[in-house]
Order: C-alpha cells, then structure tokens, then sequence
C-alpha cells in the first residue's frame, strides 16, 4: 500500500510541476534558488557527491559488501537499485521532461556534462534511495544509520538541482519513486 501512494505522490509532484497552473513557475523559482549556488566550495562538494546517486556507485557499494561476506545484501540492494533503475529509464522516455539547460541555456549554472535522457524523474537519487534503504533493512541498520542515509539520498538529490541538471520536482519524484521500489523489494529469508 504505501509503494502505491508513493509512485502515485511521485506522479503527481512531476505532473504538477510539468502541467499545473502555477506547479512549473514554482519548480523554476525553486531550481533558481538552489542552482544560482553558494559559493565555490559547496559546488565541489555537490560535485564530488552527486555520482554517488549512480549505478556505478551501486555496483562498487555492492561489491564491498560482497567481498565483505554480506553477499545476500549486496545482491539485494544492488538488484533493488537496478529496477529501480529502469524503471526511471521508461519513465523519462514517456515524460521526456527537457533538462532545465535545454528550457534556458543562458539561464542555467550546467556545472557537469549534461546527461543523456529527459529531466523527470531523477534517477540518482532513486538508485541511491532503493540501494540505500533496501540495503539498510537487510543488514539490520538501526535508526540513526537510517537517518544518516536519509540524508546521503537528499544531498545527492539537491547536489543535481545545484549542478544544474534537474528540477527539484525531478528530485523529489526520483525520491518517492526509490522510497517505493524498496518497500516492494522481497526481504530475504529468515535463517
């Protein structure tokens, strides 16, 4: 149930956001606060994280575990970050959401390579999300290792808003939309 109201919230903040009445100046309002920067040092900074949101960073996360001797969890969270991975993928091509340097390239700080694909939703911080949350319930993370990668997903999420690259409204969906690839993703076995 709560996987359905968070793809249904995801949804609907990026329908909001794309066709609403006032939902795209907000989105805009909102990317320009955060995109115009604060200062040299937390552009490093943004940029130094944001790839930690990636497959890549999944795959290399779940290869320490595995090689650690926690390879159900590796497996699992690797596997929860993959679907939700593609799914983003089929997302972005029926929304097919311009980047916000392709809405107004003069406008925009693009401090990376613009990637491939459409704006919504953001997949970095739903890979980042269903890896992080999945992987947290299969190796017995308590609350306060919960909430310490609660706010490696929403750093990673507002690192693409800083770096020029995605809507806060891609964010939040890309969000919601990992939140509810994890509640669904099977747990494992008790021994």
């Amino acid at each position: 149930m709560w996987a359905g109201c968070l793809g249904a919230g995801a949804v609907a903040v990026g329908l909001a956001a794309m066709k609403g009445e006032d939902g795209p100046a907000v989105d805009r309002e909102l990317f320009g606060l955060v995109n115009r920067g604060a200062g040299p040092g937390a552009d490093a900074g943004f940029a130094a994280i944001t790839e930690l949101g990636s497959f890549y960073a999944s795959g290399a996360a779940a290869a320490t575990l595995f090689a650690a001797g926690r390879r159900g969890p590796a497996v699992r969270a690797l596997s929860a970050a993959g679907a939700a991975w593609l799914l983003l993928q089929g997302l972005k091509r029926v929304a097919n959401r311009p980047r916000p340097a392709d809405e107004d390239p003069d406008g925009v700080r693009l401090l990376i390579a613009r990637p491939a694909g459409s704006s919504w939703p953001s997949s970095h911080p739903a890979v980042l999300t269903s890896f992080s949350r999945v992987g947290a319930r299969e190796l017995g993370i308590g609350r306060l290792g919960r909430s310490a990668l609660a706010a490696l997903d929403l750093s990673v999420g507002a690192s693409r808003v800083a770096l020029g690259v995605h809507y806060p409204s891609d964010v939040l969906s890309g969000l919601l939309l990992g939140r509810a690839v994890a509640r669904v993703w099977p747990r494992s076995r008790p021994s």
